[in-house]
């Protein structure tokens, strides 16, 4: 089976991945998932596409027990090098999301900054995804997830070129999935161009989605870069969109 894209990116991009803007907002984040856990240390996460484990290593020094999975060796391997300088244990597993064989074991499940979900080829794909999530969750528990707002490019369709900031590229509204040209420097400073593909969803789409897998209490909001709520609506604005939802 030939490489995905997000296998080429994330095979060795680490360090740089830790540089990135989005991923500066990890403190307000871990905040607003403390505010989700009630500040009960007891409590048990699954982090699900974890990355180099930044939200992780930040709730395990808060006294979480966290378990992260991630199909990126080299995302691994970072996020035990931090972990072991930061002092913390996180439990980090290589693993494919679409395959999660957890069962009624976690208070919490997230998936931040496209966790695994919507990266995927397929919406069959995407959704096993999710199941997974729903399903590694107690009765109770919560799934605290970002995706990408299908709002965001659909506002925009006919207005900008490609390569004019995020969404650019190619989007089709037939299928809400989005094809760009992605350059990036990878942690051996090799410069490399790959072609990304990625689904949007709309937030009736999330909110049908997550009903049918018996997800209750569902809200959906507008995301912004370390500092989640529940204060507003996603609109055209939102290049992601916050979920939460309860099993």
């Amino acid at each position: 089976m030939p490489q995905q894209w997000y296998q080429t990116l994330f095979a060795n991009y680490a360090r740089q991945y830790d540089k990135e803007v989005y991923t500066q907002g990890t403190l307000g984040e871990v905040d607003f998932l403390e505010e989700e856990l009630e500040h009960d240390r007891s409590r048990t996460i699954l982090d699900i596409g974890c990355g180099t484990g930044r939200h992780d290593i930040e709730l395990a020094a808060r006294g979480y027990r966290v378990t992260g999975v991630d199909l990126s060796a080299a995302q691994l391997a970072r996020a035990r090098e931090k972990a072991a300088a930061a002092g913390v244990s996180v439990d980090f597993r290589q693993g494919d999301a679409r395959e999660l064989d957890f069962e009624a074991a976690f208070d919490l499940a997230m998936m931040i900054c496209e966790g695994a979900f919507p990266l995927m080829e397929t919406d069959a794909m995407n959704y096993r995804i999710l199941q997974g999530a729903c399903r590694a969750l107690k009765p109770g528990g919560k799934l605290v997830l970002t995706t990408l707002n299908a709002l965001f490019p659909l506002a925009r369709m006919g207005q900008e070129p490609p390569g004019a900031g995020p969404g650019a590229g190619h989007f089709d509204p037939l299928t809400f999935r989005a094809s760009s040209a992605l350059e990036f420097t990878d942690d051996d400073g090799v410069t490399q161009t790959i072609q990304c593909n990625e689904r949007y969803y709309a937030p009736c789409e999330m909110r049908w989605l997550l009903e049918t897998l018996g997800m209750t209490d569902i809200g959906i909001y507008g995301c912004d870069l370390g500092a989640f709520s529940h204060d507003r609506e996603p609109d055209c604005d939102d290049f992601e969109m916050l979920v939460v939802a309860r099993r």
